[in-house]
């Protein structure tokens, strides 16, 4: 896990759940770091330096371009 590549960072786990399964059907290789602790302590995000996506360097492209069609503005399933 030390070779994959952080890719985003959100504060909140609402914000990237569209994203998550997005991630998960496509069977790219992720992991979000910290997911469980903010869950747990939601307002301590910051001090925590947030949820990282962290995606292996062979599926970056195609989680890129999955971020990206959820950030069009056409799309009606847009990341917070």
């Amino acid at each position: 896990m030390k070779d994959f590549q952080c890719l985003a960072i959100f504060t909140y786990p609402f914000e990237y759940f569209v994203l998550k399964l997005k991630l998960e059907d496509a069977s790219l290789r992720h992991y979000f770091q910290n997911e469980t602790l903010v869950g747990l302590l939601p307002l301590s995000s910051v001090a925590f330096g947030g949820i990282r996506l962290m995606v292996h360097p062979s599926d970056l492209q195609k989680a890129k371009q999955i971020i990206d069609s959820l950030n069009d503005k056409s799309s009606p399933l847009r990341i917070v």
